[in-house]
């Protein structure tokens, strides 16, 4: 990530209901919400949602898919632990005495650490 890209990033979250959507857009995981839910949520006009998720969208910290008449909306995972990764890499540079640990640092993805959506289970009848 270049110190543009990272700029725009920080600034697209530097907006309080734009850092909600994004927190809860994370928290809804890999299948995201839709855009109705998020403006229930966070209770909010549909055209001020809009303008929200087009600095997110912008930034490339959101991504939203049409399914019929629903738009669904999730955070760019990639996007994000490139942003942390950014921000972190020349962490205590210079600094002898000071070491990050190891949860603290973001990690490529792989297929251990990917955010994927599991399987649902079976629900009773």
């Amino acid at each position: 990530m270049e110190l543009n890209e990272s700029i725009t990033a920080l600034k697209a979250l530097a907006q309080d209901t734009r850092l909600a959507l994004y927190r809860l857009l994370v928290q809804a995981g890999p299948e995201g919400l839709s855009v109705g839910t998020l403006a229930a949520r966070l209770r909010v006009p549909d055209s001020t949602l809009s303008a929200h998720l087009r600095v997110l969208r912008a930034a490339g910290l959101v991504r939203d898919e049409r399914r019929g008449r629903v738009i669904q909306c999730r955070a760019d995972f990639a996007h994000m632990d490139a942003l942390l990764a950014y921000l972190t890499e020349n962490c205590c540079a210079g600094a002898g005495a000071c070491a990050i640990p190891a949860a603290c640092k973001p990690q490529p993805a792989s297929r251990a650490n990917r955010h994927e959506t599991l399987p649902r289970a079976r629900q009773r009848r």
